[in-house]
């Protein structure tokens, strides 16, 4: 059974489906089916490039991709970056050229983030 906000990705074509609604099924792209993204998780951002690193702001927070920035060249970026702040989601689509970060204005102290890398994939940071 699917579960809601999993992220799938054909393997083929390159397609990505985030669920919305869970439910039972196998879902296919080309014929094939599609394969869950489970998000890496790593305690030491300090080691990972991916790994998304929150910094609280006079504003909220500032969520960093990596303790160095990632790169952000046209055959490798971050693609977009999550936050989930007291229950809602929030996401911010990149491209190449932009900064690997974004700010989210919030005064709660209840946020995770995860980012989706073109050539590796999930990667979360609770």
């Amino acid at each position: 059974m699917t579960q809601i906000h999993q992220i799938y990705k054909c393997n083929i074509c390159g397609n990505i489906v985030e669920i919305l609604h869970a439910g039972y099924g196998e879902l296919v792209c080309c014929g094939q089916a599609m394969v869950m993204q489970t998000p890496h998780e790593y305690d030491d951002e300090h080691n990972e490039k991916h790994v998304p690193v929150i910094e609280t702001t006079e504003k909220g927070y500032l969520i960093k991709i990596g303790s160095v920035p990632h790169p952000m060249e046209e055959n490798h970026y971050i693609e977009w970056i999550e936050a989930e702040v007291a229950g809602v989601i929030y996401k911010k689509f990149l491209k190449p050229g932009d900064e690997p970060e974004w700010e989210i204005k919030t005064l709660s102290s209840n946020i995770t983030a995860r980012e989706y890398c073109n050539i590796h994939g999930l990667w979360k940071k609770s």
